[in-house]
């Protein structure tokens, strides 16, 4: 499994274009031997000198030296054995073999029904010279990114909800790597890593533009024209994470499948605000549509319980719609929806 883990994240590079937040993230698999890292972020790979290919598949441990504390890789070792969260500072050496301290946080990630599924490991390179309150500062930055990854990776995993085989596992983490991604941009988003007054509130237009865009670099190809036109509102966090893995999903599912064997093509993403409140986008495309004997969303598929619980957890609409070349696509969500997990 480690073999094939690396082969499909080396051959599938497009990742990197979407993250480039200042902390790095790792997540790993402990229902595979080892407990295997599945997914790090591209400030892992500055942090650490180690490219993703080098990483995935491999137990953490790694990152660990001569003069790495004992006492803290047992700490670490007894956290993730009684599946709880912890916290370390622990010496860690770059591929060049530099030494650096790691702040540290892993935390499990489990499903609605207390399933493990995932740990996702949060960490920060400490500068010695910190004072207390730069330290203090660092901590609690580093507490509301873990904060924040948690419960949206935890939302990915309720709504999924299922076992993964080794048949499965690789194509299951692309699609989780995709989604952890778009979280990502959103935190980039957020300014997380620095300070910033205002944490309810983010300006949706800005954060899904640069989605879209990743996702057209990521799976775009010649020929195939992405039109992005959104305007500018304000709106809860909770609400722009879910917002902005829908996009995700239906997006990355037009360029896959909405012009095989075509040449040419055309998908557009426009977002307005409502009169009464609320937002409407419609994300369309001219290509193949989808047939009208196929169910959309799929409940047997996993982006089709993602896009459906996502909807229904902002207490919004989806509407489909099949035109003579390709398929529109309506969300609306309303002012004030009681945001639900």
């Amino acid at each position: 499994m480690a073999d094939s883990l690396n082969k499909l994240f080396t051959e599938d590079a497009s990742f990197d274009d979407f993250s480039r937040t200042q902390v790095a993230m790792v997540v790993s698999d402990p229902h595979l031997e080892d407990n295997p890292i599945i997914y790090v972020n591209r400030a892992f790979t500055i942090q650490t000198g180690y490219a993703r290919s080098a990483v995935i598949g491999r137990n953490c441990r790694f990152l660990q030296g001569e003069d790495t504390d004992i006492a803290a890789v047992n700490h670490i070792r007894e956290g993730i054995a009684r599946r709880e969260s912890v916290t370390a500072d622990i010496l860690n050496y770059r591929a060049n073999g530099e030494p650096f301290m790691n702040r540290l946080l892993i935390a499990p990630l489990t499903d609605k029904a207390g399933k493990l599924r995932y740990f996702v490991g949060i960490q920060k390179e400490m500068d010695a010279g910190l004072k207390d309150t730069a330290t203090e500062i660092a901590d609690a930055q580093l507490s509301e990114i873990q904060d924040r990854v948690e419960n949206d990776i935890s939302l990915i995993i309720s709504m999924v909800r299922r076992q993964s085989n080794a048949a499965s596992a690789p194509t299951e983490y692309v699609a989780l790597t995709r989604r952890i991604e778009t979280f990502q941009l959103l935190y980039e988003e957020m300014k997380l890593s620095d300070n910033q007054a205002d944490r309810d509130n983010i300006h949706i237009g800005s954060y899904l533009s640069r989605l879209c865009c990743a996702i057209g670099h990521a799976y775009g190809r010649s020929g195939i024209r992405l039109n992005v036109q959104l305007e500018s509102l304000d709106v809860p966090i909770e609400t722009a994470s879910r917002v902005g893995l829908v996009v995700s999903e239906i997006l990355t599912n037009a360029f896959q499948h909405a012009f095989h064997r075509i040449e040419t093509g055309l998908i557009e993403v426009r977002m307005s605000k409502l009169s009464a409140g609320g937002l409407r986008l419609t994300i369309s495309d001219d290509g193949l549509g989808i047939p009208n004997s196929m169910k959309w969303p799929d409940p047997s598929t996993a982006g089709g319980r993602i896009v459906t619980g996502l909807i229904e957890g902002m207490e919004g609409t989806l509407q489909l719609s099949r035109g003579a070349a390709g398929s529109l696509f309506t969300i609306e969500v309303p002012a004030g929806a009681s945001l639900q997990g």
